[in-house]
C-alpha cells in the first residue's frame, strides 16, 4: 500500500465529473487500498478516488461511533438518496466540516440529516447503506467529489469568499496542487 498525494482545491480532477468503474480488476483493489491508507494518514474519515488524482467513482469512509465501535468500508459507483436538509442556517458548532483537498480548514454546511447509498464494494457485493447524523454527511461529502463538487462550492457567500482568499494566500486553485500526509507540511 502506497499513501497518495491529496490533491487540493483547482486541481482539474476534483472539478470533474468521476467516470464509472467498469470492472473490479487488481488496479482497482490496489487504489483502495491506497484510498485507506491515505485517508488514515492524513487522517480523514473518507477519501474519494478524484482526490488521489483518480477520476473513477470509488470512495472510502471510517467513522468510530461516541461508543467506539468502528464502521468503515468502501462504495464502488454510489447512488445517492436523501432527505431535504432542514431550512435555516447551520449550527457552527454542530454543522462545520473540512475536506482533505481543503485541508486546515472547517466551515458550517447545512447537509441532510439522512441519507441512502448504494453500490457496490470490492468483491461485487451489493452495498446499501441508511445513515443519519456524521455518517450521513459523510456520504454526502465524499459523493460530492464524485460529482466534481467540493464542500466549499456549497459554503454562503460569505464563508466562500473566505475560502478564495485562503487559497490564494496558500497558492491552491490551481492544477497540480497536492499535498502527501506524513511528507508534507501545511502552511494551515
Amino acid at each position: 500500500m502506497t499513501i497518495r498525494a491529496i490533491r487540493i482545491m483547482g486541481d482539474p480532477v476534483l472539478h470533474s465529473i468521476a467516470a464509472p468503474v467498469d470492472e473490479i480488476t487488481d488496479e482497482i483493489r490496489e487504489l483502495v487500498a491506497d484510498m485507506y491508507e491515505t485517508m488514515d494518514a492524513a487522517p480523514g474519515v473518507g477519501l474519494a478516488a478524484p482526490q488521489v488524482g483518480v477520476g473513477l467513482r470509488i470512495y472510502v469512509y471510517t467513522y468510530e461511533d461516541d461508543e467506539g465501535n468502528p464502521w468503515r468500508g468502501e462504495i464502488i459507483n454510489p447512488e445517492l438518496w436523501m432527505t431535504p436538509p432542514s431550512p435555516g442556517d447551520p449550527d457552527p458548532d454542530d454543522e462545520s466540516e473540512g475536506c482533505l483537498s481543503f485541508p486546515g480548514e472547517r466551515f458550517p454546511l447545512r447537509r441532510s440529516d439522512e441519507v441512502r447509498v448504494t453500490g457496490i464494494d470490492l468483491d461485487g457485493n451489493s452495498v446499501d447503506i441508511r445513515v443519519d447524523g456524521w455518517r450521513a454527511r459523510i456520504m454526502q461529502h465524499e459523493f460530492d467529489h464524485l460529482d466534481g463538487i467540493l464542500y466549499i462550492d456549497r459554503l454562503g457567500d460569505g464563508d466562500w469568499k473566505t475560502t478564495q482568499k485562503i487559497a490564494r494566500k496558500r497558492g491552491w486553485g490551481r492544477p497540480g496542487a497536492a499535498w502527501t500526509p506524513g511528507i508534507d507540511a501545511l502552511d494551515a
